[in-house]
């Protein structure tokens, strides 16, 4: 299996995985949280459900080199923008990577836009 092949399928992986962890988050943050942690949380399980999905559907069949970067970009951006929501609301951690993971996901989805274009 070449590079580009285990790159799809351990992003389709990772869009599984936050899918997952979105419902966690999403059980936690209706019954373990209150207040704004509850709506951090939420907001996090949100975005990480969404964009595991799209990772999960739309990496097996990413055929060009661009689309590739887009779904990683994507991947880098939830991570910042669910990541330090849960971590602001569990850990008293600053929310300051939200805005940063929040315009990667934009630049993924435009660059995804790009791609289907182009075809």
């Amino acid at each position: 299996m070449n590079a580009d092949a285990l790159l799809r399928r351990g992003l389709a992986a990772s869009g599984a995985l936050a899918c997952a962890v979105a419902v966690g988050l999403s059980a936690y943050a209706s019954h373990g949280l209150q207040g704004q942690d509850a709506q951090r949380v939420g907001l996090a399980a949100l975005f990480a459900f969404g964009h595991g999905l799209a990772l999960l559907l739309l990496a097996p069949g990413a055929a060009s080199r661009l689309r590739v970067v887009a779904l990683v970009t994507l991947m880098l951006g939830l991570l910042l923008f669910s990541g330090s929501l849960v971590g602001a609301a569990l850990a008293s951690l600053p929310a300051s990577l939200a805005p940063t993971g929040g315009l990667l996901l934009i630049l993924g989805w435009l660059m995804i836009a790009g791609d289907a274009l182009r075809r």
